[in-house]
């Protein structure tokens, strides 16, 4: 044992890299600690209305549809959340909003939730209208059903079809259920006609104006003064409605209910504007090591092959380099 311990102590290179590979080993099996911190717990809620089939955002300069752009903000989002915090999966459709799952810690369900987003489509939808202030209440509503408190973080295009009139406007003054959620704008400022898809997602033709327009003769008496939207198809260009990203609307309706809004254009904005909403709690949650076992693992490996006086070893290098430099100046002289 003594003769280990002594050739350990004279062969610094092999002492670290045996502490480098046990360091590694121990990595690869994920251990944690618990540790007190602040749990976050959300609900994602998804726009799958057909409006979210408009091509005007894009990925990596390539042209997207918002559904499309949508996905890829969820992903990121998720992809950016530290272990512990749990989040659930809505749908937006019609006048409400349904939870695919209430909140679920998103490390050790990683790969379902994003399978979830992978699979989000229009075709899921279960009303082709689109109102999204009527959503608020049911969404307030299956918030309290929850185990516990979750935040909204609310991806849309702020499109409300049929459009709203005195009649089948809500009135949120009242509303108590969006403290500190987060509206996130998806789409483009410029007016883009709405593709109408079949089953198998194939474009037949385009949502026309008279398909969007405002029913006053029917809002007081057609599903709870929501109305409903004409099923035509555009046959030309000329009446085609052009949907855009409605920033006004959702700005206003935000401080209506007391939440905030921000522009999805930006994954940073997002993440930074989610970051300002509260907590579900303060508990203990895992914090992995692996990565500070790898990350002093690498140390290690790189300290086995520097010099045991690094700050000597480079003096005397520099030394014998200035005498070197001194004796051919001496020589060229002579």
């Amino acid at each position: 044992m003594k003769k280990i311990v002594n050739y350990f102590r004279h062969r610094r290179d092999i002492t670290l890299l045996t502490v480098a590979f046990v360091l590694l080993v121990i990595a690869l099996f994920k251990p944690t600690v618990p540790i007190k911190r602040e749990i976050y717990s959300y609900l994602l809620v998804a726009d799958i209305s057909q409006s979210m089939n408009v091509v005007d955002e894009s990925i990596n300069g390539k042209p997207v549809t918002r559904m499309q752009y949508q996905q890829y903000l969820l992903h990121r989002i998720i992809g950016e959340m530290p272990c512990g915090t749990q989040v659930g999966i809505g749908l937006f459709a019609g006048v409400s909003v349904a939870a695919l799952y209430t909140p679920i810690e998103v490390c050790e369900n990683f790969a379902a939730i994003e399978d979830t987003i992978d699979h989000l489509d229009w075709r899921t939808g279960w009303s082709g209208n689109s109102r999204i202030r009527e959503s608020m209440v049911t969404l307030a509503k299956l918030i309290r059903s929850f185990p516990e408190v979750a935040q909204v973080v609310y991806l849309t295009d702020g499109e409300e079809t049929p459009a709203l009139h005195a009649f089948n406007t809500r009135d949120l003054t009242d509303f108590q259920g969006g403290k500190d959620w987060l509206f996130v704008g998806i789409g483009s400022d410029k007016g883009t006609a709405i593709p109408k898809l079949d089953e198998n997602n194939q474009v037949i033709g385009y949502w026309s104006s008279e398909s969007f327009a405002m029913q006053p003769g029917i809002a007081q008496i057609s599903e709870s003064n929501i109305g409903t939207r004409n099923d035509s198809v555009a046959s030309g260009t000329s009446d085609r409605f052009l949907s855009k990203l409605d920033e006004k609307y959702l700005q206003t309706m935000s401080k209506e209910i007391n939440a905030q809004y921000v522009n999805g254009d930006s994954v940073q904005a997002v993440l930074s504007a989610m970051k300002k909403q509260p907590p579900a709690r303060r508990d203990k949650a895992k914090f992995e090591l692996k990565w500070l076992l790898a990350g002093a693992a690498g140390l290690l490996f790189l300290a086995a092959y520097l010099p045991k006086h690094p700050i000597k070893e480079t003096k005397s290098i520099w030394k014998q380099w200035l005498m070197r430099k001194k004796r051919q100046s001496s020589a060229a002289s002579a």
